[in-house]
Formats: structure tokens, sequence, C-alpha cells
């Protein structure tokens, strides 16, 4: 199956989802499709489902459930009418940028990420551990992308875009931000523009995760 395919799906919803999505869009300045998408992709990637169709699972159609979407997974149809069953009349979207498909692993928060803790010393080393590799940051700009010659971490990969990420150095504190990429940053299930970079933190580009220390 050809898994780069997108297709036109329809989905009932319950409204408070749909309005949990909307404002999301809103505030990280994306669309609902690919904020769907997104939360389909981490849900198949905690189930080892990464990479391939994931059979049609069971899932609750409570308030906490999340929408599906790229799939075509649909909670159980409602009974007739416009509006039954507390769902909201059927929607539509259209996959815009991202290849994985499956429901997502918990439902949508408007939450930001927790407060982070102090930032380390200025002292400290930043180091990113890529592939089991340990690759130390002593730049104050890291480019992470497609283009071999344009990044210090090239991934060879078409959803990576050519400039996508860069580690960033300001006043002895390290920063990841995104260079305007197709498919973003991913930290904790939302799409990042740009964030501090604290000990153990985790991102993720596509498929692809970045892990940091300060441990030598």
């Amino acid at each position: 199956m050809d898994q780069s395919k997108k297709t036109m799906r329809h989905f009932y919803c319950r409204d408070v989802l749909w309005d949990t999505f909307e404002q999301m869009a809103n505030d990280f300045d994306c669309s609902i499709d690919y904020l769907i998408n997104e939360a389909m992709r981490h849900y198949a990637r905690s189930k080892n489902y990464a990479g391939q169709q994931a059979p049609a699972p069971r899932h609750a159609t409570g308030a906490g459930a999340a929408p599906g979407g790229g799939s075509g997974r649909r909670p159980p149809p409602p009974p007739s009418g416009p509006v039954a069953g507390g769902y909201s009349a059927r929607r539509t979207v259209q996959h815009t940028g991202h290849r994985d498909a499956a429901p997502a692993r918990r439902a949508p928060t408007t939450q930001r990420p927790p407060v982070e803790v102090a930032a380390p010393a200025a002292s400290s080393t930043l180091i990113l551990i890529f592939n089991n590799q340990r690759i130390p940051i002593e730049k104050d700009q890291f480019i992470i992308g497609r283009g071999s010659k344009t990044s210090d971490l090239a991934i060879k990969d078409g959803n990576i875009s050519r400039k996508h990420a860069a580690v960033i150095r300001r006043n002895g504190t390290y920063y990841i931000k995104d260079l305007g990429s197709t498919n973003g940053i991913d930290y904790k299930g939302m799409r990042i523009d740009n964030k501090r970079i604290d000990e153990g933190d985790v991102f993720h580009l596509c498929d692809y995760e970045l892990r940091f220390t300060y441990r030598s």
C-alpha cells in the first residue's frame, strides 16, 4: 500500500473535541487536519505500528476519545439526524502533510508544556544523541536537515526539509528552533516553533528521535 497517498475522509466527532482542535490549530498556527494526523501518528508509534497500516482498533466514543482522520476510522455511527447521541454533524478533513495514520493516543489538550526547570549552567556542553551516536554541539547554530552541504546533521529522508531545525546557543543557553519546515518539530505530542533545551529533552522530526543531555 502506498503510505504517502492522501485521501479525503469523513467522520463524526463530538463538538467539544472539534472545538478543542480548532482552538489548538489557532494557538499553534497550523491546520486541524495536521493536528489530527499528528495525533494519529503518535498513537500508532506508541503501539509499535509506525511504518505500517494499523488494523482498525477498538476505541471509546466518550468525550475523552480523540477524533479520527486519515485512517478512515469512525466512531460507531450515531442515530439518524443531523446531530444525535452527542455527536456533531459530519466533519470533512483533507490530509496535507503526514504519511502515518492511526487514532490519537489521548484526548487533545490546549495546555502548554509544563513549567520548565532552570536552564543548565552556561559552561555545560550539550550532547545530541541520534541513532546511538553522541554528537557534541559546539556551534552557536547547529543545523539539522536533509541537505548534506547545508546541515551539520544530515538526515536523508524526503519528509525532512532541507533546513528543518536548528539548535541555537544564546548567552550560554541552548534552544531548538523550527526553520519553517513542512513537518515541524514534535515535543510531547505537540508541534512547537521553539523551546529551550533542558536535560533529557526528547524531540521528534517526523520519525526521527533527537535526545539531548548535558551529561558527558
